[in-house]
């Protein structure tokens, strides 16, 4: 065995001095405290209010989760039909990451039709930090020993335990998917903050870069995995997802054209459903990336 093997945490829990933390959820309330602190610096820099993205995540946040388990169960309803219950166990991983931008793009649009806020620019201000917490959030998926590719022995493979459920017969190590998202994811992050402070991509566009971006590495990093899932059309059910939103997202990116939005938050006190309308009256700003 090479001595450069990635050996499995023993356990699923981090323990802060007596008490035990479920790493999963440890490393998704760190990305998402990090998503809300990026995308915070960034909506002020476009003349957005201090506090708005907290508010929004406020919202945003249960219904993403929400989202995301249901994304989960449906498209793998065979780990779950013996023991129904099992479904609302989110602390052992399986959240969706498609139900998830559903479910938080539905909270968010919501909260900022109540407040008149323009959504495009807000999803634009957050897609830097939303995968920059899907990076983090992989960590968890290492301690849960989930989400692993097809054995390899390559140096930097992963060993499981012997329990694992996934683990295959006479395999020693296997692809760490989760790790090759988490850089991608992180690769994608940077991506989308150089293009936005280079290119001033607004009115959604940073944000659909940042889709189309995901989804191109999804594709490949999940044709590596070996856990079970839906297939359809002979193709496992997240990538067939990946291509279509993929490609409807760098559609938006090439046709969606217009300056990037210049006022984006109507005063709390006087906002309401009908001031969630486009603005454009101009006013000079940093990208703040």
């Amino acid at each position: 065995m090479p001595l450069a093997y990635i050996p499995s945490p023993p356990s699923g829990e981090l323990h802060v001095g007596p008490f035990p933390l479920r790493a999963y959820a440890f490393f998704i309330i760190i990305g998402v405290l990090l998503a809300v602190w990026l995308g915070n610096k960034r909506w002020v820099a476009r003349g957005g209010t201090h506090g708005t993205i907290a508010d929004v995540a406020t919202v945003a946040v249960p219904c993403g989760i929400i989202g995301a388990r249901i994304y989960h169960v449906i498209t793998s309803p065979a780990l779950y039909v013996h023991d129904p219950i099992r479904a609302l166990y989110i602390w052992k991983g399986g959240l969706g990451i498609w139900g998830a931008v559903a479910g938080g793009a539905l909270g968010a649009w919501l909260y900022c039709r109540k407040r008149g806020i323009k959504l495009a620019p807000l999803a634009d201000a957050i897609a830097p930090g939303i995968v920059i917490a899907q990076a983090i959030g992989r960590i968890g998926n290492y301690f849960n020993q989930e989400l692993f590719g097809r054995p390899t022995t390559l140096p930097w493979g992963l060993t499981i335990s012997p329990d694992n459920p996934n683990r295959i017969p006479g395999a020693v190590a296997y692809h760490p998917t989760f790790l090759y998202e988490l850089i991608w994811d992180l690769g994608v992050a940077g991506l989308v903050l150089w293009a936005d402070r280079r290119f001033q991509l607004g009115r959604g566009r940073a944000f659909a870069l940042y889709v189309a971006a995901y989804c191109s590495g999804r594709l490949w990093i999940e044709a590596l995995r070996v856990d079970p899932a839906n297939h359809f059309l002979g193709l496992r059910l997240n990538v067939f997802t990946s291509i279509i939103i993929g490609a409807l997202a760098l559609a938006y990116l090439v046709l969606r054209r217009g300056p990037r939005e210049t006022e984006v938050e109507r005063p709390a006190a006087t906002a309401g459903p009908e001031d969630a309308i486009e603005l454009s009256q101009p006013a000079a700003g940093s990208d703040g990336t």
